[in-house]
Order: structure tokens, then C-alpha cells, then sequence
């Protein structure tokens, strides 16, 4: 079992920043993957960036070079610091974590643990 809580939405202009935390706690010793999902309103849940235990990560396309995804194993935190901020980066921003063999994927499914979300607003 797995807890998972973010912080660190808001609202900001486009080409502003935001960094996203993600707490997690466990009575485990599994070596976690982490990610980040967002869903906008009226659209389906897609994988922003992933990060396993061993340093992989992935990207989605829409964020390669604007977003970084980072882990701090010893405070058990997952970062997302989102750069160059655009509109269609307006969602719920959410943390999962699976425990699985299959790397550092965007694919919800895989994800057996989540957040409850934190929202990012970018207007225009």
C-alpha cells in the first residue's frame, strides 16, 4: 500500500512555472516507479513523466523540455517542475505509483496508487 499527496497547484501566466510535490508514504520496502497524470475537463486522463526507482524516466511529447521530473528517495517526496507554461497545461494534476515490473510507462492502467490531485490553472 502506498499513500500519495500532492501540492504545489495554482494558477499562473503562460510562460510562468509551477513545481508540483508529491508525499508518499508506505509500511513497504518496494521500490516504487513514480509518475504524473493530468486530466483537463472533458478529456481523458494522459501520463505526463514517469521516473522508476532506477533513474528511467519518459516524457510525454507535450512536455519534453518544459517539464523535469525529479524524486528525493530519503524525504520520500516526487517533484514535477513545470517550466514554459502553456494554457493546454491547464488540469488536475495527479500522482501514482506502481510497483510493477514494466518501467517507467504512461499508461494509467499500470498505476495501482494515486492522489487525490492538485489543480493547475495557465491563462493566456
Amino acid at each position: 500500500q502506498v499513500q500519495l499527496v500532492e501540492s504545489g497547484g495554482g494558477s499562473v501566466q503562460a510562460g510562468g512555472s509551477l513545481r508540483l510535490s508529491c508525499a508518499w508514504t508506505t509500511q513497504t520496502y518496494s521500490n516504487y516507479c513514480l509518475a504524473w497524470f493530468r486530466q483537463a475537463p472533458g478529456k481523458e486522463r494522459e501520463g505526463v513523466a514517469a521516473l522508476d526507482s532506477d533513474g528511467s524516466s519518459k516524457y510525454a511529447d507535450s512536455v519534453k523540455g518544459r517539464f523535469t521530473i525529479s524524486r528525493d528517495n530519503a524525504k520520500r517526496i516526487l517533484y514535477l517542475q513545470m517550466d514554459s507554461l502553456k494554457p493546454e497545461d491547464t488540469a488536475t494534476y495527479y500522482c501514482a505509483a506502481h510497483a510493477r515490473w514494466v518501467g517507467p510507462v504512461l499508461i494509467s492502467s499500470e498505476y495501482a496508487y494515486w492522489g487525490q490531485g492538485t489543480q493547475v490553472a495557465v491563462s493566456s
